[in-house]
């Protein structure tokens, strides 16, 4: 595990350390579960990102295929 020392000014310090008192976990267990959601939201935009210039100069290619398979549900 690594330590990682931050620099924050004291009112918004003061306002973590009253947040993780009011959700009953340490600060340093409050940084972490907010470091897990950036890095999950960071992750699905890093996978839209993917997806879309996979998709780039497909979209007749798409419309085609939504085409035929309304096709095939009626």
């Amino acid at each position: 595990m690594s330590a990682l020392t931050i620099r924050l000014p004291e009112d918004k310090c003061e306002r973590l350390r009253e947040l993780s008192r009011r959700r009953g976990v340490s600060l340093n267990r409050l940084i972490d579960e907010m470091i897990t959601v950036m890095l999950a939201e960071f992750d699905a935009e890093v996978r839209f990102a993917l997806r879309v210039q996979r998709g780039l100069g497909q979209d007749q290619r798409g419309l085609a295929l939504l085409k035929r398979a309304a096709g095939r549900s009626r």
